[in-house]
């Protein structure tokens, strides 16, 4: 997530700036076969060039509109597990009863460990979702991906937790779970699940009454929701018959745009030839980053810096957990590096 006010210019240019030069060339080389060369069987009337423009910004504008629903949905879903997650660990300790022949020790001993299996829960799930899928863009071409691929790894050497869950995994879980975590495809499912049962445990000795029980219960489905819904959004693309076709029709709009102006600056004489690069460079500069920035917000949980900053959520919930549970001994919270935070 970008954490500045305004976005910087390296962040700018980190995002299109190899565009930039590629319309930079197409422009200029116009301008020269326009005028050194005479070629104006080439240009064409401004009027078609508008419309495509005009509908492309539409186009545009509804792949953006989507990209940030699909955003914005991603982060009301994490929103829900940490309110949920604070919910769920407050009754865990709330929940409590008078049988004497419960150990009070043992009691809190499986608290704690439900609490931390919920930690481990949320870095499992965290860790889950960050599995590039092959419309992402570190997975589509070769060149741009390795390029996706260099900024996901500059983000992570800026944040030294960035790759450590399996650090928190055994550190929040017994050494019994933690040599299971190969033997599951949806670990964090099986987490949840492991939670129910001692839960219902809980419920069977008497330290929990039915009605305690039923609560944790529905937290727990709680947590399900939201790992379905966040899985949606991963594994399933913004359709591509939207946004291949917004993507194909800037380029058409860009390759025709220098061909449409360069005619119309050249009314103002020959230093108006000259002129129109600047300005076909400004046009379609702003249509290309149009386009990326609703390319790239479509997939929220992709690894780079549009996405939500889900290590920052965990660490959070982490924190509020630890407390609840007693501890004093606390990390600190994830700060931004360089405007972003993960």
């Amino acid at each position: 997530m970008i954490t500045t006010k305004y976005v910087n210019y390296k962040q700018v240019l980190n995002l299109a700036g190899v565009h930039l030069i590629f319309i930079s060339i197409w422009c200029t080389l116009i301008a020269v076969f326009f005028y050194f060369f005479n070629w104006h069987w080439m240009t064409i009337p401004w009027v078609p060039v508008a419309l495509i423009g005009t509908a492309e910004a539409f186009l545009v504008g509804f792949k953006n509109n989507q990209a940030y629903d699909r955003l914005w949905e991603a982060r009301k879903i994490w929103g829900g597990i940490v309110n949920s997650s604070r919910s769920f660990a407050s009754m865990v300790y709330a929940f409590d009863t008078k049988n004497e022949e419960i150990g009070v020790f043992d009691l809190e001993d499986r608290k704690k460990r439900i609490v931390y299996r919920h930690i481990a829960w949320l870095y499992t799930f965290r860790e889950q979702l960050l599995v590039p899928t092959e419309w992402e863009h570190i997975s589509t071409e070769k060149k741009f991906g390795n390029i996706n691929l260099r900024r996901n790894r500059l983000i992570k050497a800026g944040f030294p937790d960035y790759g450590r869950a399996p650090i928190f995994l055994h550190k929040y879980l017994s050494e019994e779970e933690y040599e299971l975590k190969n033997d599951y495809k949806n670990f964090a499912t099986y987490l949840v699940s492991q939670q129910a049962k001692d839960i219902n445990e809980l419920k069977n000795m008497g330290a929990i009454t039915e009605f305690n029980q039923t609560q944790l219960q529905n937290s727990l489905n709680e947590f399900y929701n939201f790992q379905g819904q966040a899985e949606r959004i991963k594994k399933f693309p913004s359709p591509r018959q939207f946004a291949s076709t917004a993507f194909v029709f800037n380029i058409l709009f860009i390759m025709l745009l220098p061909l449409g102006l360069v005619n119309e600056f050249a009314k103002l004489g020959d230093w108006g030839i000259w002129t129109s690069i600047p300005f076909c460079i400004i046009i379609g500069w702003i249509y290309i980053i149009m386009e990326l920035v609703g390319d790239y917000s479509e997939n929220p949980f992709a690894g780079l810096m549009f996405d939500v900053p889900m290590l920052s959520i965990c660490r959070t919930i982490e924190i509020d957990l630890l407390q609840m549970s007693g501890e004093t001994d606390l990390p600190d919270p994830i700060s931004s590096k360089n405007g972003v935070l993960v």
